[in-house]
Formats: C-alpha cells, structure tokens, sequence
C-alpha cells in the first residue's frame, strides 16, 4: 500500500478500514447534579453514566467538539485533541485521540472523556481512574450521527439544544435537497481522499449524502474492492469509468486543485476535467459528520445547479 496522508490515516482509523475493530465560551461552569442527572446513556462502548452534569469535558474527536459547541456545551469543554480545530475557540491541546494516553488526559480532571476511536483497554483504563467514557465512532448514517447528538446532549445537560439541533440539521438537509434539481440518471462521481485515489462509496456517510442528490459514486462499481467503504482505486479505472463530477477532499493536506487533476496523465480526457466540473473541498468538513455537514452539502448542491442545464 503507499503512504496515506495523516488526515486520510485518521479518517480510516475512524472508519475501522485501519483499525480492527454557535459555540459557548470555553469558561467553568459551577458543578452540580442538575435536573437529571445522574443519566445513563447508549454509546458504542455501551451503556455510560454520568453521575453529575459535567464540567470538565475532554474531547478527543474533532467531529464531537463541533457537536459539542453545536449544542451549547462548549462552556464545559476543559481540553480537546489536536484534531479538533472548529470552532475557533475550542481549547486545542497536543493530545491524541488515536494514541491517548490516560496520565496526560487525567491532568485535566475530565469527569466526562468523548473519543471516536476506541484503542484497546483504554476503556478499561479510564473505568479505573473512575472518568466516565462516551465513544461515539465515525455515524455511517444520518440517522446515528443525530443519535449522537442526543446522546451528548443528555450527557451534558443539554438535551433540549441537541435535539433542536438535530430538527435545524434536518430541515437544511430538506430544503438543499429540494431546492436542487436531481441529477440525471447515470451521473456519477469520484470523490478524492487522498492523490493515492482512495475514495467512497456510495454506502458511506458522505456517499449517502451524495445519493440524496442523485448521485452515485464511480467505487459502487462490481468488482471493486470496497474496503469497508473506502476503496483504493487506480488512475486506470477513474479514466475508464469517466465521472461526471470529481469532488477533492484533499485540498488541504495534499494541494489537491482542478489544475493538478486536469495535469494527471490522461485526465484531461475526462468529462468531470474537460468541463470544469471538479469541485475542490475543504478536508476537514468532507471528512467529519458533525454540524458543518450543511456547508458542504450546499457547496455541492450550488456546484451541480451551476453545471446543470
């Protein structure tokens, strides 16, 4: 396999292709038990409680600090991973949600720990030190990812703001869906994780989101491996299944642009390069589920209704 990018590790890692298995200010807030508390609460790592709202949350998922701050929580986040770098103001530190250690994240008194990856016996270690754990993995639907909103919000006393919203999410997926024309049959797409051509299906979160526009990824094709979803592809079968689009969520990491596709050889021969229909994004939007998933998807839908027609 050739060399992934770090922010494509992460994205795998989240996945488990790798692995085996408006914000508040960032101020204490006074600790107490609070109406409904103590709560217990369904996460992947199975049922969490919370014995009092907390007060000194440690985030080490970027998608759950911008759910955190999406639903009014921020005021409780004490530190969050080097990943998570939305909102602005979230209390960025050098700790590593995919190589976590317990000292370092003890250090911070958290009584309430989020990860999206789950190494082994780091929730046994965190048991130990009596920190509550919420692991909350990469939502493979928009189903689970409004799931997580709940559970968060009832985690941290938010539950009202959470479910509020998870309706704000719902109704803005809705209207850009209906305000967009859906794509013609037979328009496909090839979306860029990485210059080594990893890339989605259709089945994945983002190709989910995708299909909600018509659109139907160029890796559902049969006999592609999927890799639980996150197929390698090679530059042979992108020039064969010729994609009506191509979408870069490797910008950033990699300087992905419609200049450096349209330089590959033969991909000027391409429909997506010959008519300038490659859509450049920003990496960490493409690649979380959280609150900004609106942004991306109205980016996408107002590149389709210009190319449309």
């Amino acid at each position: 396999m050739k060399l992934l990018r770090p922010g494509l590790i992460v994205l795998l890692l989240l996945t488990g292709v790798l692995a085996g298995p408006g914000g508040a200010s960032a101020s204490r807030v006074p600790h107490a038990h609070g109406p409904g508390f103590p709560v217990t609460i369904k996460a992947a790592n199975g049922s969490v409680t919370i014995p009092s709202r907390p007060t000194s949350i440690v985030s080490l998922s970027a998608t759950a600090t911008e759910m955190l701050y999406a639903i009014g929580a921020g005021g409780q986040v004490r530190a969050v991973d080097k990943y998570s770098n939305y909102p602005p103001n979230a209390p960025m530190t050098n700790l590593n949600g995919f190589t976590p250690s317990p000292e370092a994240i003890a250090k911070y008194h958290p009584d309430l720990v989020v990860v999206s990856y789950d190494p082994a016996s780091f929730n046994a270690q965190m048991k130990k030190l009596k920190i509550p754990v919420i692991y909350d993995p990469a939502a493979p639907t928009l189903t689970v990812a409004y799931h997580q909103y709940i559970g968060l919000g009832e985690a941290t006393g938010h539950t009202a703001a959470a479910e509020a919203e998870v309706a704000r999410l719902k109704t803005r997926i809705a209207r850009i869906v209906k305000s967009t024309p859906h794509a013609a049959p037979g328009t496909t797409y090839y979306w860029e994780l990485d210059p080594t051509y990893y890339s989605v299906t259709s089945a994945t979160f983002m190709g989910q989101l995708m299909t909600l526009l018509g659109l139907k990824s160029i890796a559902d094709a049969a006999g592609v491996n999927t890799n639980g979803g996150y197929p390698q592809l090679n530059s042979e079968f992108i020039l064969k299944a010729n994609p009506t689009y191509i979408f870069l969520a490797d910008t950033k990491c990699c300087q992905a642009s419609p200049a450096t596709v349209a330089a590959r050889p033969g991909w000027s021969a391409l429909s997506a390069v010959a008519h300038h229909r490659i859509l450049a994004l920003n990496d960490d939007i493409a690649s979380r589920w959280g609150p900004r998933i609106v942004i991306l998807l109205q980016q996408v839908a107002n590149f389709l209704k210009s190319h449309q027609g």
